[in-house]
Order: structure tokens, then sequence, then C-alpha cells
């Protein structure tokens, strides 16, 4: 008799899927650390929500695009009036904001790329930093030693 006989698979799935959950929870948990998700955005003034924006990576270069406006005085089908480039009077829903962000060497920040603000028609030089274990995003836009940082707040 052998009595190292081969388990049931009916014994071996609980294990097994075990195994996967805790690589998926893991994998989750690593990527809730980047900016790559959906976010919200606030205002800084009225602090009420201003917009959604989903941020993607290509390649390991971060975009991010505004896909829905959320502030309630906002004018449906607005466009980049103030926009000097090629978002130039294109709606602002669906536009890309985000642009050209990479990964720093050996830190959980973002930087190299630029970042619009479509109300003012302003281009900033951009850094993206988790915080919060992944749940919020600083979102810094500078002009030369002069700039501000927004927290945004990631979507579940």
């Amino acid at each position: 008799m052998n009595s190292l006989k081969k388990k049931p698979s009916f014994i071996r799935a609980p294990r097994a899927l075990a195994v996967v959950g805790f690589v998926a929870f893991c994998g989750v948990a690593q990527a809730q650390m980047t900016p790559v998700g959906t976010w919200r955005s606030t205002d800084d003034q009225t602090k009420e929500v201003k917009a959604q924006i989903v941020i993607t990576d290509n390649a390991g270069v971060l975009t991010g695009r505004i896909e829905k406006i959320l502030k309630k005085d906002a004018t449906a089908g607005a466009v980049c009036e103030k926009c000097s480039d090629d978002r130039k009077d294109k709606p602002i829903e669906g536009m890309e904001i985000i642009r050209g962000a990479k990964k720093a060497e050996g830190k959980d920040v973002w930087e190299g790329g630029r970042i619009l603000d479509p109300e003012k028609g302003s281009d900033y030089t951009l850094r993206l930093t988790p915080v919060d274990g992944g749940k919020k995003l600083e979102v810094r836009g500078s002009i030369g030693p002069f700039g501000r940082t927004q927290t945004w707040t990631r979507v579940q």
C-alpha cells in the first residue's frame, strides 16, 4: 500500500484559493501606493468636490484625464478657452490634464511631468505623492519656486 497517495483535488482547492487570494490582496495593497487609479479633486476655496480624474500608466509614464466634472456650478460642455496648446477650446470633461510623470528612482514619488489647470489655462511642473497608505494623493503644481499642493482622494 502506498501511504503517499495524492489528496483529492477538492481538499487541495481551498489551500490553492487561499494562496491566490493572498497574492491578489498583496497586489491590491501594492497598487494603492501609486497614483494610478481614480481620484476626486477638491476646490481649494469652497472645499467642494470638483472633478473625478483617472490616472493611467503607459510604459511607466503617467497621464491623467478629467473623467467627470462634479462641481455643482460647472457649465455643461465647458471648454478650455484659456489653454494655449493643443487643448485650446477643447471640452474640459475628458481632457488630459496630467502628462509625462515618471516614478523617481527609489521613491514613491512621480515627477517630471506637467499638470494643466483648465480653468486658468496654466500649465505647471508636477509632483505626485501617494500618502495615507495610497488613499490620498498629494498633487503639487509649481512654476519655479512657487506652487501649491492639493490633496486628492482615491475613489474606492
